[in-house]
C-alpha cells in the first residue's frame, strides 16, 4: 500500500487520489500530484472578491453587510479598513475597524481600495 501525503492545509492523513489530484475530505483542499512540495509551503496567496492579490498593509473596503458575532453591531457596506494583516485560517484578514475594534474578516467579503 502506498503512502499518500498529508494535506498541506489541515495536516489530515485522510487524503485520497482523484484523477491527477490529491483531495482532503476534511477541508476540501485539492492539490496536484505533480506539485513541488516546496511550492505549497512558500505561502498562501490571498485574493479579494475581485481577484486582486492582498498583502499586509493594504487598505480594503467591505462589500457586504457583516454581522458581528455575539453582538448587535453590523459592519456596513463601504466600510474602509486600513493597514490589514494577513493570517492563516478560515478568516484570513486581521484588522481594526473604527467604532467596532479588532476583527477577523474573510477575504471573499472585501475588495482592495
Amino acid at each position: 500500500m502506498s503512502e499518500l501525503p498529508k494535506c498541506p492545509e489541515c495536516d489530515s492523513v485522510y487524503t485520497y487520489v482523484d484523477r491527477d489530484m490529491y483531495v482532503c475530505p476534511e477541508c476540501a483542499h485539492e492539490w496536484s500530484m505533480n506539485a513541488d512540495e516546496h511550492s505549497a509551503d512558500d505561502g498562501k496567496i490571498t485574493r479579494d472578491a475581485n481577484g486582486s492579490v492582498l498583502v499586509d498593509g493594504d487598505s480594503i473596503t467591505v462589500i457586504k453587510d457583516l454581522k458581528v458575532k455575539g453582538s448587535s453591531l453590523v459592519v456596513k457596506v463601504g466600510t474602509k479598513v486600513r493597514n490589514i494583516r494577513l493570517v492563516n485560517g478560515d478568516h484570513d484578514i486581521d484588522c481594526k475597524i473604527d467604532g467596532i475594534g479588532a476583527m477577523k474578516l474573510k477575504s471573499e467579503f472585501v475588495k482592495k481600495a
